[in-house]
């Protein structure tokens, strides 16, 4: 079932950006404010944190260079410390996200070369990347945060949950919260 699974958030992946690609109009979520408001607050009333993070590239070297991108994200933090971020909205969202789908799944990790949670994100037809394999780095900033610069693995329908807790996740390891408990799109495997 992990194989169809994997093979199910590919090919979606891959349907949404052929689409794009194409200049077909791909259903796009547009919410409203008061989505926004309740998604944020959904995050805070199931233990999490709310946070605001914008886009950056070159967080590898000196000099960050902010992008026009802001996002919330929802922090879940086990007392252990570890920690595991999603986007408010794919939090919030009743309907299938990509995102939450991945999470669900817990297609078992392989193998790549470098970062592992990067490359495994990519392996389900997500993206971390910010400015491809230049080594220059990138991300979702929150300055003073304990993750400064989040690495959000983000898929074609614009779900995002973070690379690491996906990985881990892909192996039963549960980090800042079992989302399957929160996500308010339940797990259809």
């Amino acid at each position: 079932m992990k194989s169809s699974a994997i093979a199910a958030i590919a090919a979606a992946s891959f349907v949404l950006s052929a689409s794009a690609a194409l200049g077909a109009a791909a259903p796009q979520a547009t919410y409203s404010p008061q989505f926004y408001q309740a998604a944020a607050a959904y995050c805070t009333n199931t233990g999490g944190q709310v946070e605001t993070r914008v886009a950056v590239y070159g967080s590898n070297g000196p000099t960050l260079l902010y992008l026009d991108g802001m996002r919330q994200f929802c922090q879940y933090t086990r007392p252990d410390g570890s920690r595991i971020h999603l986007l408010t909205t794919t939090l919030y969202s009743q309907k299938p996200t990509l995102a939450a789908l991945a999470y669900y799944a817990q297609v078992p990790l392989g193998s790549c070369n470098g970062n592992p949670a990067s490359c495994y994100c990519t392996l389900l037809g997500g993206s971390d990347q910010f400015g491809g394999t230049s080594g220059a780095g990138g991300g979702w900033f929150l300055k003073g945060a304990i993750d400064e610069t989040l690495e959000a693995c983000i898929f074609p329908d614009m779900s995002s949950i973070d690379s690491w807790g996906l990985a881990y996740h892909s192996a039963g390891i549960i980090r800042g919260k079992d989302l399957a408990k929160v996500l308010r799109f339940k797990n259809p495997y």
